[in-house]
Order: structure tokens, then C-alpha cells, then sequence
């Protein structure tokens, strides 16, 4: 049972961010203060990245682990109820962003997901963009 009304929970999900959100801005800034510049949310590639860098042909998305299913992540747990709601969403976004990155992958591009979870461990997080980064050619 939903602890909230209906238009509570309207409200509450109305909230929810597609771009913008709190770990894609802290990865934006990391990314800055490597020394990286990029785009932001191309429409013209599949799945409009969050973090576009034209030059080294490489996306970057920010996932949150919730909506994306990251796999064996506590973040990632099923609510408790309407399951038969959310099994088929949350499980579509995740099949959709398979679709997404190998229809990347087909174009040319690199792609690399940040989970919402890495955030956390701000050290490994700069190793991971710069060595995702700093391989290939310069932009």
C-alpha cells in the first residue's frame, strides 16, 4: 500500500529530474576541472547523452541506478508495491538503454556510464573519467 495520495505521489514523481540531477552535475564539474570540454544532452544521438566530447567521438551518461537498473546495487531495490507497474518500467529503461548504447557503439561512439552510486567515491570517480577521457585522440 502507497503511504501517499494519489496527487501526493503525482507530486513527488513531477520532481523527479531527467537532466540536471545532483551526481550529473558533480560529474560535469569533475569532467571541468579535468581540463575537458563537451556538449550537453545531444538530441541528434541516440539516447541524447549527458556529457557529449565530439572530438574523442566518447559519450558519457549519468544513470541513476534506481530508474536504470544498476545490477546487484542497493540503490536499484524494487519499491513494494504496484509491482506490476514498475517491473515492466524499470526493466524497459533498462532494456532501452541497451538499444541506446549499442546504437551508439554502431555510430562510431564510445560510450561510458557513471552510476549514480560512484559519486560517492569521488577519488576512483576522477581515475575512472580521466582514463576514459585521456585515451584516443584529443579533442
Amino acid at each position: 500500500m502507497d503511504t501517499l495520495t494519489s496527487s501526493e505521489r503525482s507530486l513527488r514523481m513531477a520532481r523527479v529530474r531527467s537532466k540536471d540531477t545532483k551526481p550529473e552535475m558533480l560529474v560535469r564539474r569533475l569532467v571541468h576541472g579535468l581540463g575537458y570540454r563537451y556538449r550537453l544532452h545531444d538530441k541528434r544521438l541516440p539516447g541524447t547523452p549527458d556529457m557529449v566530447f565530439t572530438g574523442r567521438k566518447k559519450v558519457i551518461f549519468v544513470h541513476g541506478c534506481f530508474w536504470h537498473r544498476h545490477a546487484e546495487c542497493p540503490l536499484a531495490r524494487l519499491p513494494k508495491s504496484r509491482l506490476d507497474f514498475w517491473l515492466p518500467k524499470l526493466e524497459g529503461n533498462r532494456e532501452r538503454d541497451l538499444r541506446q548504447l549499442e546504437a551508439l557503439r554502431a555510430k562510431g561512439w564510445e560510450p561510458m556510464i557513471i552510476w549514480e552510486c560512484e559519486v560517492k567515491d569521488l577519488d576512483s570517480l576522477i581515475q575512472k573519467l580521466h582514463g576514459f577521457l585521456a585515451e584516443g585522440n584529443a579533442e
